[in-house]
């Protein structure tokens, strides 16, 4: 029987090698929409009020930190000012450059530079698929989102993509963080909600390297950054107890925060962009400082998540012409102080559509443009962070991908050239069926996952898919092939005796 021209391809065409995805190295100049003048204006402006309004501090050992360093402390109204040169200071210790490690050597990534890391959503409560549609998140989706994460070179860590709603608050942070070291080999991250929560993450870390638990061993935990954790102050003004205590607690064990103010325009930030950078400028800066107070040369970045706020709902927008904006600004304001640089590809659609491609584009272009050391949110963002979708993690795989290939040299060699085959050719033919072709038809250009690049007869042979659609089947049949890493038997059995341990001790105890 003959064989379709569609199965025909697929049967010639080989497994596409994407490891070089795996360490990403932006070549462009970053894009600028300020002058320097300005950069120094509001870095200028953000230190100055710093120093005359501070902000509030609602953990009390944070402000005995701050204190111990020069910091005027009202411990009546939990307010802290910094002093300009103590700001100065943690910033000229904090790295503009580290190495992240993860269980896996080959997975590690460098953090800073040139360097472009791609994270996944993190953080909804909600999860969606075309199959079962919208509803609350579970361990399985979450141990799911990891396996998609681990399948995909250009995924760079993992992250907290949905919560699992199916289980405890006392002992949900011990169930996901064995998934994430046994599902995956990438560098992990851990959620910092209080220290006993932060605690037990960095010993089942610890145990992932094959460190001993407990307080002891924490300088040679430090060794090495090992894991991350996302900071958000409580704009505006305010770093709340849990983040204090991440803050402390993470660059006590030398391990990497983002501090990343919430700063929507017109909600919790001030409604002009300028405003909202300011502000953003000055939180990230006090986070930055008690980092570097309690452990000099703690691994921190600058964390960007300014965008707006839809003004006729109130609901947040993402992917706007102001977030774009935004994101090349935060850009030259973490290079004028020195950090690695965190921005987000996001989107406020509600389902995968043009309205989610477009805005989640904007966002991580404007990001990538930027010089984005980290890109966070990069796949999978839906309905403004409220939901993780399968459909919509293949999808912004594809964007990432193809963002991937654009960070690869091109040659330029005589092989390269070509002008053998252009003399072949002559002039008015075409280089379908020449020797030069032949030897790159699985390389040549980049090989799209969901993208139908068919004419319209071909695609409705095919079946007339939407991109989402075709979507669906590349997640399932991902799951269907996924293989774990490797985990060493005695170390997956350590693991597994101190959750159950931690769990039948009740987990963790609320601050």
């Amino acid at each position: 029987m003959a064989r379709t021209r569609r199965e025909r391809t697929k049967r010639v065409r080989a497994p596409i090698d994407t490891s070089h995805h795996r360490r990403l190295v932006n070549p462009f100049e970053p894009l600028k929409v300020l002058s320097d003048d300005q950069v120094a204006h509001l870095h200028n402006s953000a230190v100055r009020y710093l120093a005359d309004e501070g902000l509030r501090v609602l953990l009390p050992e944070a402000r005995e930190l701050f204190a111990s360093a020069g910091a005027s402390v009202d411990d009546g109204e939990m307010m802290v000012r910094l002093d300009p040169d103590r700001i100065a200071e943690a910033l000229a210790s904090a790295p503009s450059e580290f190495e992240l490690n993860a269980p896996n050597p080959e997975r590690s990534v460098t953090v800073g530079g040139r360097n472009l890391v791609l994270a996944p959503v993190g953080g909804p409560p909600f999860v969606s698929d075309l199959l079962q549609g919208r509803r609350p998140g579970t361990l399985a989706d979450q141990e799911n989102f990891l396996r998609l994460t681990q399948s995909f070179d250009v995924m760079g860590v993992t992250a907290p993509c949905v919560e699992p709603d199916d289980l405890a608050l006392n002992t949900r942070h011990l169930h996901s963080t064995r998934a994430t070291l046994t599902l995956s080999d990438k560098a992990p991250f851990l959620f910092s909600r209080g220290r006993d929560r932060v605690r037990d993450a960095t010993n089942l870390v610890k145990l992932r390297y094959g460190i001993e638990t407990g307080p002891e061993t924490d300088d040679e935990f430090a060794e090495h950054v090992r894991c991350w954790t996302n900071i958000n102050t409580n704009s505006p003004r305010q770093i709340d107890i849990p983040m204090s205590m991440g803050i402390i607690d993470f660059a006590r064990r030398g391990q990497a925060n983002i501090m990343t103010p919430f700063t929507l325009a017109g909600a919790m930030a001030p409604v002009t962009l300028a405003g909202a950078l300011v502000l953003q400028h000055m939180e990230v800066l006090a986070a930055v400082t008690l980092a570097q107070i309690v452990r000099p040369g703690a691994p921190v970045l600058y964390g960007a998540f300014t965008s707006n706020v839809d003004m006729k709902s109130g609901s947040p927008a993402f992917g706007t012409p102001e977030a774009m904006k935004g994101a090349l600004a935060s850009g030259q304001l973490a290079r004028h102080v020195g950090l690695p640089w965190r921005s987000s590809g996001s989107s406020a659609s509600n389902t995968v559509d043009a309205q989610a491609g477009t805005e989640t584009m904007m966002n991580t272009y404007g990001a990538f443009l930027g010089g984005a050391n980290w890109i966070m949110h990069a796949a999978g963002w839906q309905e403004g962070g409220l939901s993780a979708s399968y459909e919509k993690f293949i999808v912004d795989i594809e964007m990432c991908r193809m963002l991937a290939e654009v960070c690869q040299p091109v040659k330029v060699d005589d092989d390269e050239l070509a002008l053998d085959a252009i003399t072949d050719v002559g002039p008015g033919g075409h280089f379908f069926g020449t020797d030069h072709t032949l030897a790159r038809f699985e390389t040549a250009f980049y090989q799209p996952l969901v993208f139908s690049r068919a004419n319209y007869e071909q695609w409705t042979e095919e079946g007339s898919q939407r991109a989402d659609e075709r979507a669906t089947s590349v997640w399932k049949k991902t799951l269907a092939d996924f293989e774990p890493p490797t985990v060493p038997d005695d170390i997956r059995a350590s693991i597994d005796d101190y959750v159950e341990r931690r769990v039948a001790e009740g987990g963790a105890a609320p601050d």
